[in-house]
């Protein structure tokens, strides 16, 4: 071929892509002789799959848009990681004071707005690079840079998941060190009362000078039917000198009103381990304040102003009686725990409910029960007005009454005496996970609080303090007699 011929410009294809040159510099590059006349002759193979000038710019400027497109995305993905580092450096430090604050609450998710801006980034580029291909070949480079944008996507969705492992492994962390700590103040507290026996209270005694003081509480677990099942009961057969280690467990619906099922566990590790349980189906009871008492559960009956007795060995109702001029339907119900009218409880002394009447315009009312005939025996008026209260208990025939300090602490500030008539005026202080305690049930056997803390099954030990120094506090004046 004479290199005079044509001056067009052709493709030829090597190992590293396309490379263009003009048909001269084509010529230049193939071996081939002189004749005599001084004409140089060769041969050279082009290729069928020659493109135009216009086609190869077109090529290069679509090339040159997605490179700088590159940069663009790349400069993005370094300052989103920036970002997402910054953030998950503030997530680790919320979610630690949370924990150290409330170890129930659960950790922050790893979806910050920056991670999901920088997953819509990437899933763009995707769909862009499938559009440029679609519409034509683009030679390596665009083969290049959809290998790395899926890279860039599997190292997010990694980087997410092991934020998540992160996150799960803080938390075990966590729960193991709250462990310890409570298990150092309960070794504590036994070496302290090893070095004062007189203070260590037996089962079902009363051989002391009133409550002094309430442990940290100690989260058991979530209630059985889960997290919106925030209203309840639990506890522990209190009937002294039992040897009966029942626990029962009664969520209301998510009205936080009706009571329809209950469970029972003969040991706390059954409890715990939601194993070896017996679930009860009730349909009748009215509010969260249930009790057991001697394998019997008390409670207030459904729409009514009546104590309704059943049996736990069969789950039979065997006794339903009116109280007398106790007032129902939510009329006086705790602060913050609507429908609980009627409020049982049980501890040393016997079986009491805690009530309001219009008589004693909505201020508590104290009656000790029959637990056979579920008679009243004796009836106290207090001067507190029960919606102001968040909460009450019995405890050796003293009541203590609790009132809301704020969304983490309640204040244990009045007791009355049942055995003298006399009111006292207190501070101790509860700390507590979450914001309402639905339930409080004492338990004479172990001298613990069963709370029901939205939802979460809790325990504190009461400390008393010993018979010498009893509740010196001047006694509150009492508004009138019973």
């Amino acid at each position: 071929m004479d290199k005079r011929q044509n001056e067009k410009s052709h493709q030829v294809e090597s190992g590293h892509g396309y490379l263009y040159w003009s048909m001269e510099e084509l010529v230049r590059r193939v071996p081939g002789s002189l004749d005599k006349d001084g004409l140089c002759y060769c041969v050279v193979y082009l290729p069928n799959n020659v493109i135009t000038l216009k086609q190869l710019e077109q090529l290069q400027s679509t090339a040159q848009e997605l490179l700088s497109k590159y940069e663009q995305e790349l400069s993005r993905v370094s300052e989103y990681a920036r970002t997402i580092e910054d953030n998950d450096n503030q997530i680790l430090e919320m979610n630690g004071a949370l924990k150290s604050r409330n170890p129930t609450a659960p950790a922050v998710s790893y979806e910050s707005p920056a991670f999901n801006l920088l997953r819509l980034e990437l899933e763009g580029a995707q769909e862009l690079v499938a559009q440029l291909k679609a519409k034509g070949r683009a030679g390596d480079i665009l083969y290049q840079l959809q290998s790395q944008v899926a890279n860039a996507s599997l190292t997010l969705k990694l980087l997410a998941d092991s934020d998540q492992r992160s996150f799960r492994a803080l938390r075990q962390e966590v729960d193991v060190l709250q462990s310890r700590i409570s298990e150092c103040e309960r070794e504590k507290e036994q070496e302290e009362a090893s070095r004062n026996p007189d203070q260590i209270l037996p089962p079902g005694s009363c051989a002391h000078g009133g409550l002094q003081k309430v442990s940290r509480p100690i989260v058991v677990q979530l209630n059985w039917r889960g997290f919106s099942y925030k209203a309840g009961a639990w506890g522990r057969d209190s009937a002294p000198n039992s040897s009966s280690s029942l626990y029962w467990v009664a969520p209301l619906r998510t009205d936080g009103r009706y009571f329809d099922y209950y469970r029972l566990h003969k040991s706390y590790d059954d409890l715990v381990l939601l194993k070896n349980y017996e679930q009860r189906k009730m349909g009748f009871g009215d509010g969260s304040g249930n009790t057991v008492y001697k394998n019997s559960m008390y409670f207030n009956y459904y729409g009514t102003g009546d104590i309704a007795k059943v049996d736990l060995s069969s789950n039979s109702l065997v006794l339903r009686r009116p109280l007398p001029g106790a007032t129902y339907n939510n009329r006086f119900s705790y602060a913050g725990v609507p429908w609980k009218d009627l409020d049982f409880a049980s501890d040393e002394k016997g079986l009491w409910v805690l009530y309001a009447t219009e008589e004693s315009k909505g201020n508590l009312v104290v009656s000790r029960l029959n637990p056979s005939t579920l008679d009243v025996e004796e009836t106290w008026r207090t001067s507190q007005y029960k919606p102001a209260l968040s909460g009450a208990f019995m405890a050796c025939g003293m009541l203590y009454a609790l009132r809301s300090l704020s969304t983490r602490q309640e204040e244990i500030f009045y007791a009355f005496d049942t055995t003298t008539g006399k009111e006292h005026h207190l501070s101790i202080l509860l700390d507590k996970m979450l914001e309402t305690l639905q339930g409080i049930n004492y338990c004479s056997l172990d001298h613990k609080l069963y709370v029901y803390n939205d939802g979460y099954l809790v325990n504190y030990d009461l400390s008393f303090l010993p018979l010498k120094h009893k509740l010196s506090t001047p006694p509150a004046k009492r508004p009138y007699e019973a």
